[in-house]
């Protein structure tokens, strides 16, 4: 029977998980960008839509009820929805504007929140198993002064990070695994900024040195169906690093 993932956001890292899952099983998408859901579900044999805002209440229960009602089930989810707001005026704590806290914990943590609410109220109330992937990063706890100073955009996955340890602990007596996946500097539109910098391409070069530079976004999402899939039965509340060397790089 085929196994099926609800994956939020439609471009880079969840859609590269959404391909590589949806080879063999069924893929259901939320995102805010209705075109490029459509079609990314179009390169799928088996895998639908839905339009929403993450932050969104109303929104959130009414995709996760379409993924029910189009496919019977949720096996597994991943959040990977998110921002940086860095062009907001997320920097160093001092000069983090009130705008950009606001709205990058919103997206990231309060997001994740309400997606991992509804999907669990669902499990429970059918007492199903299943499994979670939020997403984290390597700036939580391997962060960076000179060229990543974003204390909104780290306390927003730090957030994340902690509500997902403590709710596998709750969850795990009934078969329900959460687990964090937190990467280094990816190749996806969210990165643009540190890609038009030569000096940050440089020093991630550095960094990761595994990689040589920037991660693609098939790289994290191939670790991410591992940990959503069967073959990670007995993992939960861990925060997996895939970072090509970036937590133990000078």
């Amino acid at each position: 029977m085929s196994e099926v993932l609800l994956v939020t956001g439609s471009s880079g890292i969840a859609a590269a998980t959404a391909r590589i899952w949806g080879t063999r099983d069924s893929v259901f998408i939320v995102g805010v960008k209705e075109e490029e859901c459509r079609s990314l579900a179009a390169e799928l044999p088996d895998a639908d839509f839905s339009v929403a805002d993450v932050r969104d209440e109303e929104a959130v229960r009414k995709s996760v009820a379409a993924c029910v009602e189009r496919f019977g089930k949720i096996d597994a989810l991943f959040n990977v929805a998110g921002i940086s707001a860095r062009s907001l005026g997320d920097g160093p704590l001092d000069e983090c504007s009130t705008e950009a806290w606001d709205t990058v914990m919103g997206v990231n943590a309060t997001g994740t929140f309400l997606i991992c609410r509804e999907v669990l109220r669902t499990w429970t109330r059918h007492s199903q198993r299943g499994a979670i992937l939020n997403m984290g990063s390597v700036l939580t706890k391997h962060p960076q002064r000179e060229h990543f100073p974003t204390a909104g955009y780290a306390a927003s996955k730090g957030a994340i990070e902690a509500m997902s340890l403590s709710a596998a602990a709750y969850y795990a007596p009934a078969g329900i695994r959460i687990n964090v996946i937190a990467p280094g500097l990816v190749l996806t539109p969210m990165s643009a900024r540190a890609q038009g910098d030569a000096r940050v391409m440089d020093y991630v070069a550095r960094k990761q040195p595994l990689k040589g530079g920037l991660l693609n976004a098939e790289d994290i999402a191939k670790t991410a169906c591992f940990l959503l899939g069967k073959d990670s039965s007995f993992i939960t509340g861990q925060v997996i690093i895939v970072d090509a060397g970036w937590a133990v790089s000078a």
